[in-house]
């Protein structure tokens, strides 16, 4: 059979075969070229992984096979490939046909080429998600910069704000200290100066009285010596305030005050044991609205659980979904909004929020295209982001329970696992324009596999 001597890279007659550790042979060239253009190595025939390069070495034996068959054809005209038509009156090996149907070969390459191309589709949207995947980690990580630097900041200026307290305080002790002794001195200096002015006054009197030769004048007008009702300056002074030491005081108490505010502020900045922490700030209580839930779901006295049955428990109305949806009765139009919903032991479900919708009985499709930012699991290890092209998640064990955060303003969608605190998976630069509805999707039941009810749970914070 000549198809044994072809090589299935080129489709040619074989040149320096070589072997593959999982058994098939390859021209040298062609094998070497494949792997240079594919990462990793893998076998073009069965696809088995090879870790290490394999050393390539000619298959002897094999190829002075193909040198028999080469000579055995001899001066016989081309023998045919598999995707040629093949001679009918040919014995092995068979010929390339010199004449053939065009239709035949037109088939053969279209198909060809429409599996080219579908590769080719595939590979531009598995980028495409890359682009927006590091887009979004991008934006994500400046949001988180621009938390901790809001964080860093509040600390930085409490801080700020202690010493500057301190410092005032400093300031101003020591000029309260100076005012006390400023306000003793000028008392005093009043009385000095006063008693300057009745001693100037009695000795230009005395002067006069020295002028006179009138002795009795002088007798009746001769003031007492020494003069009385004088204070004795002797012993007075200044109750002089200790400033020495008082900046060293007042940083002892500024070391003091520190301490506080440090321990204080590293409280609010070090890192929670709690990671879901700074979304759970802004959990709202919800309740399910029946009149909006599909007619075969069952939901709970307290408005908090919702699963599927297979009767009828609720009249039609255009207001209700047509598929297995049931929202809650409150709705966002601004603002930041957190919740969680206990998803145990279901195999399948759907939770996300809506934009406000007048005909819920019309449901093109649960993806961003149509007003939903939701989560999906399909089975026991599929989860999908239902973005227009829906993206397919990996978690590293099934989520118990998930809590879903929405900045309406920001325009971001994320869901987490609340149990390890984990991000699934968001969704950015979300435009809202109408209101926002959280909703729940228990799905089917599978005869008693996915029973279980999706349960609106209070958030502990």
């Amino acid at each position: 059979n000549q198809d044994q001597f072809l090589c299935s890279i080129c489709l040619d007659l074989f040149t320096e075969p070589v072997s593959t550790p999982c058994g098939h042979n390859f021209c040298r060239r062609c094998l070497s070229q494949h792997w240079d253009t594919s990462t990793p190595c893998r076998c073009p025939l069965c696809n088995e992984l090879f870790h290490i390069r394999p050393e390539l070495r000619v298959n002897t034996m094999f190829s002075e096979m193909v040198s028999q068959f080469k000579q055995e054809a001899g001066s016989r005209s081309e023998v045919s490939k598999p995707e040629e038509v093949s001679c009918d009156h040919c014995s092995a090996p068979k010929l390339k046909a010199l004449k053939s149907c065009l239709v035949r070969e037109f088939d053969q390459r279209k198909a060809s080429l429409q599996q080219t191309q579908q590769q080719s589709r595939h590979m531009v949207e598995q980028r495409r998600k890359k682009i927006q995947e590091l887009q979004s980690s991008v934006q994500l990580s400046q949001r988180a910069v621009d938390r901790e630097k809001s964080t860093g900041l509040q600390a930085f200026s409490a801080l700020i704000e202690s010493v500057q307290r301190s410092r005032e305080r400093f300031i101003q002790e020591l000029q309260e200290k100076h005012r006390h002794i400023q306000t003793q001195a000028e008392a005093l200096l009043q009385q000095l100066k006063q008693e300057i002015c009745e001693l100037e006054q009695r000795s230009t009197e005395a002067e006069q009285l020295l002028r006179s030769e009138d002795h009795l004048h002088f007798l009746q007008h001769c003031p007492a010596l020494p003069p009385t009702g004088l204070k004795d300056w002797s012993s007075v002074r200044l109750e002089l305030e200790p400033f020495e030491g008082t900046a060293a005081q007042a940083l002892t108490e500024l070391e003091e005050n520190l301490k506080e505010t440090f321990t204080e502020e590293m409280k609010k900045v070090s890192k929670p044991k709690n990671k879901l922490w700074r979304v759970q700030q802004f959990a709202v209580d919800l309740t399910l609205d029946t009149d909006t839930a599909h007619v075969k779901l069952s939901v709970s006295n307290d408005l908090k659980q919702v699963h599927y049955t297979d009767q009828k428990n609720f009249p039609d109305s255009p207001q209700r979904f047509s598929c297995y949806n049931i929202s809650t009765k409150q709705s966002f139009s601004s603002g930041r909004f957190y919740f969680e919903v206990q998803v145990e032991d279901k195999t399948a479900w759907t939770l996300g929020v809506a934009k406000e919708i007048l005909n819920r009985n019309y449901v093109q499709g649960l993806s961003t295209k149509y007003g939903y930012w939701c989560l999906n699991k399909e089975s026991k290890d599929k989860y999908f982001a239902c973005t227009e092209a829906r993206v397919p998640l990996y978690l590293k064990r099934a989520s118990q329970k998930v809590g879903m955060f929405v900045d309406y303003d920001e325009g971001l969608v994320s869901f987490y696992d609340v149990d390890s605190a984990d991000l699934i998976y968001s969704v950015t630069d979300c435009s809202f324009r109408e209101k926002l509805f959280p909703f729940l999707n228990p799905c089917y039941h599978y005869s008693g596999k996915n029973s279980a009810p999706l349960i609106l749970t209070a958030v502990k914070k």
